[in-house]
């Protein structure tokens, strides 16, 4: 299966922003990693920049799963990604 390696910007809010979303996607999607490259976090909104990589399909899903919580998703540098 091909490796994937996506950056993404996550924006949280509606009380998303006090939820283990990225805890539960890695215990769903053990087999993508992801790296916080920059964050900030408020009372009503919180937006990170993370690489996630790993076999294509998982980090694929794991995006999707993130938006299914609530977790808007979009491509930090061009190229094709998910958006919620």
């Amino acid at each position: 299966m091909p490796t994937a390696t996506r950056k993404c910007w996550l924006t949280f809010e509606g009380g998303h922003q006090n939820e283990p979303c990225l805890w539960k996607m890695s215990r769903k999607y053990p087999d993508v990693s992801f790296d916080i490259r920059q964050a900030s976090v408020q009372k009503d909104i919180g937006i990170m920049a993370v690489l996630f990589k790993g076999p294509e399909e998982d980090v694929q899903a794991a995006l999707d799963y993130l938006i299914e919580l609530g977790v808007k998703v979009d491509p930090v540098e061009g190229g094709s990604n998910v958006s919620g």
